[in-house]
């Protein structure tokens, strides 16, 4: 195992994107702030693995519930299913408004479903993604998606959580220390779990961010595995898997 190798799991946070870097083993870490998507994979560090918590592979069309990887990861996931939006066409994300969205979407899907409010916020940095992935097949092959919740599913030992991160909106304690206590058990580094996040990310971005770089090291060392599997493809080539 090549320990000069960083890894990153990335979330989406107020400014952008929170990044944690971590070696593939060992105590060693960085978290920051970027503004760009690019900007993570410009870093200092140079991320051989990148786990990001957004979706990847946009399809033609969609049936009930989304894409293959939401359906296949929902039923895991008990109280914590919510999360797990439904991701509409590539036809609804290009959109230019959230009218123009749900339109796309109600023609590119069955049953017919117009874009949630959530996903639709997030659709700037799906196309951001999207984008730097289509530009760069070399970047593709090191950029999976993720979901935290999922993650920690995964460190949680096929179990989903109890306990919310958010209660009304609000960071719930009982719910940090949970993830917290599972990424201590997962040997992520205690410095990077205990410290208080960047300025513009928020405690609960920067554990999802350790959860998806946990994830990371699963990719590095062929532990995970990709919802569905085999992953199906978009039209462009990515893969559409919610790795775990």
């Amino acid at each position: 195992m090549n320990a000069s190798l960083w890894l990153a799991g990335v979330d989406g946070c107020r400014d952008g994107w929170i990044a944690a870097f971590v070696r593939p083993d060992g105590a060693e870490g960085a978290v920051a702030v970027f503004g760009r998507f690019a900007d993570v994979i410009a870093s200092p560090q140079q991320p051989a693995i990148v786990a990001v918590d957004v979706p990847i592979g946009l399809p033609e069309r969609v049936g009930a519930g989304g894409r293959a990887a939401e359906n296949a990861v929902r039923p895991l996931l008990g109280a914590r299913q919510s999360s797990v939006f439904s991701v509409p066409s590539r036809a609804a994300v290009e959109a230019a408004d959230y009218a123009a969205a749900c339109q796309a979407a109600l023609a590119t899907s069955a049953p017919p479903r117009k874009v949630s409010k959530q996903l639709f916020n997030i659709v700037p940095k799906i196309r951001e993604v999207d984008a730097a992935l289509r530009a760069d097949v070399a970047l593709a092959a090191r950029v999976h998606e993720v979901h935290p919740e999922l993650a920690f599913w995964r460190l949680n030992g096929g179990r989903p959580l109890a306990e919310p991160k958010k209660v009304k909106n609000a960071p719930y304690s009982p719910g940090l220390a949970l993830r917290r206590r599972l990424l201590r058990e997962a040997g992520l580094p205690a410095t990077l779990i205990d410290a208080p996040p960047p300025k513009g990310a928020g405690p609960d971005d920067l554990l999802d961010a350790l959860a998806c770089a946990a994830v990371a090291r699963r990719i590095h060392d062929g532990s995970a595995r990709p919802f569905p599997d085999p992953p199906p493809r978009d039209p462009y080539g990515l893969p559409m898997a919610i790795w775990a």
